[in-house]
């Protein structure tokens, strides 16, 4: 009988003195003298002293447990829903979860439950061919493939139902198959089985054994072999259920119609051979090899999974009383106030309200330096909290978060196709019917020119042909890389929106990169104050933050900046006036200001000379230059920098080393940019630009026969991206730039696009690896099969190689592709 103990919700928010005792689950009060210990920089709390001794004994023991109705992690010592049931403590992560184990526990004792099925509506699509989508389940109608649930997984979809049902009709095909290999390979042991009981009964029993395996065990691929007839397109599925359909169905004749068959039938001993045996062993290899490539191919969804982990299943919610209370995490509310424990993952997307901390957001940057935040700082959900504690406000939440919309993005990359996979589609429409005539044409060789029994090896030559000649191999190789690329690439912050953005990166030999944001910070900095008449620095500066108070350009809050930085008090602003593409002027402190370039200083009538050798070594360093005039003379000037990255030569190092050429493409003025690009080793820099500019160089270079990369971060980059041959987005940038690029960085910087070219060339070359694979395992596996070494070592290829051969095959293919998990980026 469950008792509960008295711990309800309302209890702990009445009673926030009280915490769970983590070893035997009662509730303790947190007075002194009662026993404690600290742990991982927590301190938990027990009833007595041998609690306190069994935890300190073993204490990754009693940190955590698991909901027996959903699965979930919850910590035993913060848990608000607990049960004494049959001598041992239950816990729980919600009142629900809580009443539904009351009312029936015998359901949930033994772990988690069993998984839904998948909700009303879903719609499923062939892994191999993603353009077909049915609203149930079945089989793909162009390869034949289980289809697949599309949408974003959410980690609790359960088993794949086909590797279940795959791997119950393995065990039955294998049980079968193993008494009929004893009977029809005894002999070569010194057991003549047949012989023992006598040929008519042993083709009997033959018989019994195998008629499980093709008559129940096959039917799916039987199944998927009519349906790929009916639908014209000839598949795996065709070949193999001619092939084993043939052998069987040639030896229940001959099994019980043995007088039919003339005498180039018979075996030496004059009775008629039977391949009840290929039949079911080629079932079982088929099986095999079906279920190693469906659980290889559940892995390539690993790195989503992966991903999906990240996020924690609780969070702990700070209530408006000041009572802190862990909570489900689709439970958190968008303005929830958050607290975030050294160690704990971050819950959701949102901000930092209050302390300071380290976070490590390599798990979704790629970047391992951990980032410091403080007030005001934003903060990602799945990144960890290294040392600090933090309460954050939750802003976005559920599918709005960013690691939702990466799960999402990946896994419709995964389903995308890429273009080379149309050249194994088009081998693989005519090469189906190819094998069936050549199988046609090793049949009636050899039943005409053959060794007695000549029909026999007829028959084995056919049925070899047509089952090493699978074209699963080829089907396989590019999606399973695609999937195993695409997942890899988010866990080094590296999005691709779809398979044909990677494989156009690939062969990419120009790379387009904006300056502001993209190579540098995109944070001006104030680095110069000069004086023209020896006035005070302070008091120039001061003025022209006055002045800039009022300008929304980036430049002018560096200066404001600045100006604060160095404490200085600003005035007022009479008559501001803003210039556009010159300045700024107006009135301040009972002077007049102007702040601007040489343009404006000549508009009004200030000579610039003075300071114009100064002004000049300053843009050939990299610094944007802003003459500041008082009552009509110049007073003096101040420089701006945007400080380049400091990743930034390294990458473009590596991107030169990979085969790019870098050309830069700025609105800034040609001297600053140049200055920027010569320190990085830019081959190119186009300066003055404006946004239409930018993809008027992206056409201008496609027209030169260049194929482009556009690599921005804001709306102004949008249109070039667009036009790219692949365009590339930083994460940190405009939501319209993302839309527009064919791959997206999740951290601003240029590192980031080294992972992709290397992530895209490696998966480009994985691709090709399974293709040359494929169609060199077929080029040589049919003629072999139909017999070409036959006049050189006197033996045909059994049917049973064949299938173990084509098995081997489809799982090499697979785990040639999982390589690209492991790939250093």
């Amino acid at each position: 009988m469950a008792q509960e103990t008295h711990d309800h919700h309302d209890d702990l928010d009445t009673e926030a003195s009280m915490v769970r005792d983590p070893v035997c689950g009662m509730m303790v009060d947190q007075k002194p003298g009662k026993p404690t210990a600290s742990y991982e920089g927590r301190t938990y709390h027990f009833c007595s002293a041998a609690c306190h001794d069994k935890f300190v004994k073993e204490p990754t023991s009693y940190l955590t447990a698991s909901d027996p109705v959903c699965g979930m992690t919850v910590q035993r010592s913060t848990a608000q829903h607990f049960l004494h049931h049959d001598g041992k403590g239950v816990y729980f992560c919600s009142s629900d979860c809580l009443h539904k184990f009351e009312a029936e526990p015998q359901q949930y004792l033994g772990g988690k439950a069993a998984p839904e099925a998948a909700p009303t509506g879903t719609l499923y699509t062939c892994p191999m061919h993603p353009e077909i989508v049915r609203d149930k389940l079945g089989s793909c109608p162009i390869c034949g493939m289980a289809l697949e649930p599309m949408g974003v997984p959410t980690g609790g979809e359960g088993p794949n139902p086909e590797l279940i049902d795959f791997t119950r009709r393995l065990w039955v095909s294998a049980l079968c198959s193993i008494p009929l290999l004893i009977f029809t390979m005894g002999p070569m042991f010194g057991l003549p089985i047949r012989e023992w009981i006598g040929e008519p009964l042993a083709g009997w029993i033959e018989f019994v054994l195998a008629a499980p395996v093709i008559l129940w065990a096959a039917i799916p691929f039987f199944r998927r072999g009519w349906e790929s007839v009916i639908n014209r397109s000839p598949n795996m599925w065709t070949l193999i259920s001619i092939g084993v359909g043939a052998a069987f169905a040639y030896s229940v004749v001959a099994t019980l119609l043995p007088g039919i068959f003339p005498h180039s039938f018979r075996s030496h001993g004059g009775s008629v051979p039977v391949y009840f045996e290929v039949a079911a062993v080629i079932v079982a290899l088929i099986f095999l090899g079906q279920v190693l490539e469906l659980r290889a191919r559940e892995r390539t969804g690993s790195a989503i999974r992966a991903l999906l982990d990240l996020a924690p299943k609780t969070a702990r919610r700070i209530a408006n009383d000041g009572t802190e209370t862990d909570i489900p995490l689709d439970e958190v509310q968008s303005g929830d106030r958050l607290r975030i424990r050294p160690g704990d993952s971050v819950p959701v997307d949102g901000v930092v309200v209050e302390g300071r901390s380290s976070i490590d957001e390599s798990m979704i940057t790629g970047e391992p330096v951990p980032v410091e935040k403080t007030q005001g700082d934003k903060v990602t959900g799945g990144t960890i909290n290294k040392n600090g504690s933090l309460i954050m406000r939750a802003e976005k939440v559920g599918a709005e978060t960013m690691l939702s919309q990466i799960v999402e993005m990946v896994a419709k990359a995964q389903r995308s196709r890429a273009p080379i996979q149309g050249l194994a589609d088009a081998v693989s429409y005519y090469f189906v019917p190819a094998v069936v005539l050549i199988a046609i044409a090793a049949f009636i060789v050899w039943a005409s020119i053959g060794p007695e029994p000549s029909m026999i090896y007829a028959i084995v030559a056919a049925v070899s042909v047509l089952i090493i000649a699978c074209p699963c191999a080829l089907g396989l190789a590019t999606p399973m890389s695609i999937m195993t690329a695409t997942g890899r690439g988010a866990q080094a912050g590296v999005l691709i929106k779809d398979a044909e953005a990677l494989e156009r990166f690939a062969s990419v030999d120009t790379l387009i990169v904006d300056k502001t944001g993209t190579l540098t910070e995109g944070k001006p900095k104030l680095t110069d104050v000069i004086t023209a008449n020896g006035s005070e620095q302070d008091e120039l500066l001061a003025l022209a933050a006055s002045l800039e108070k009022g300008s929304e350009h980036p430049l002018a809050e560096a200066i404001v900046e600045g100006a604060n930085e160095r404490g200085l008090r600003l005035s007022g602003v009479d008559n501001f006036n803003a210039i556009t593409g010159k300045g700024v002027a107006g009135n301040a402190s009972g002077k007049t200001v102007a702040l601007g370039n040489a343009a404006m200083m000549d508009d009004l009538s200030v000579s610039t000379l003075p300071l114009d050798g100064q002004a000049d070594a300053l843009r050939s360093d990299g610094r944007t230059v802003m003459y500041v005039a008082v009552d009509g003379k110049l007073a003096g000037l101040v420089a701006v920098a945007d400080p380049v990255k400091s990743t930034a030569a390294e990458a473009i190092r590596a991107l030169h080393e990979s085969g790019l050429r870098i050309i830069m493409a700025t609105g800034d003025n040609e001297r600053t940019a140049k200055a920027v690009a010569a320190k990085l080793g830019i081959d190119e820099v186009r300066a003055g630009i404006l946004p239409e500019g930018k993809k008027a160089l992206v056409d201008e270079l496609h027209s030169n026969g260049a194929k482009v990369a556009m690599a921005g971060d804001g709306v102004n980059d949008a249109p070039a991206l667009a036009s790219a041959h692949v365009g590339i987005a930083m994460g940190t940038g405009a939501d319209v730039a993302m839309e527009s690029a064919g791959i997206t960085l999740l951290k601003g910087d240029l590192k980031g696009i080294v992972r992709a070219r290397r992530l895209a060339k490696a998966t480009i070359r994985n691709i090709k690896q399974n293709l040359f694979f494929a169609f060199i395992y077929n080029a040589l596996g049919v003629p072999v099969a139909a017999g070409i070494l036959y006049p050189i070592f006197g033996t045909l290829l059994s049917p049973m190689i064949a299938a173990a051969a084509m098995s081997i095959s489809s799982v090499s293919v697979v785990a040639n592709a999982l390589r690209l998990r492991t790939l250093k980026l």
